[in-house]
């Protein structure tokens, strides 16, 4: 008896986020991202420039809480560092997030939309 086993796929590789963002990143405009929990434990993520391309949808890894962003074109971005544990255990009972752009000059929000979560268990 033969044991049967399907090769796991090879993910694309990941690029890195700044260059997914208009005017990319520089010491002078840095990319502001970061991660919060609301009160109710849902995952918000603020970000202070504009995406290029539409999201699909984020992964989230649970083994190296790394957190990825997947284009409509299927590339990948990663957010370039791992959540800390205590943002990460709220992400696996996650579905979704939600994404605030942040007006760069008064740090108020702008716009918000709400993008699907899939949580990879490698």
């Amino acid at each position: 008896m033969t044991e049967k086993t399907d090769p796991q796929p090879e993910r694309p590789p990941t690029g890195i986020i700044s260059d997914f963002v208009y005017g990319g990143a520089s010491k002078d405009e840095p990319l502001f991202m970061e991660v919060a929990i609301k009160e109710d434990g849902r995952v918000v993520l603020f970000h202070n420039k504009p995406f290029k391309n539409e999201l699909s949808w984020l992964e989230f890894d649970l083994g190296t809480n790394e957190l990825d962003f997947v284009l409509d074109d299927g590339e990948i971005r990663d957010l370039g560092i791992p959540l800390k544990e205590d943002v990460a255990k709220h992400m696996q009972n996650s579905h979704q997030i939600l994404m605030v752009l942040l007006d760069d000059v008064t740090g108020e929000a702008k716009e918000g939309n709400y993008i699907p979560l899939i949580i990879r268990r490698d």
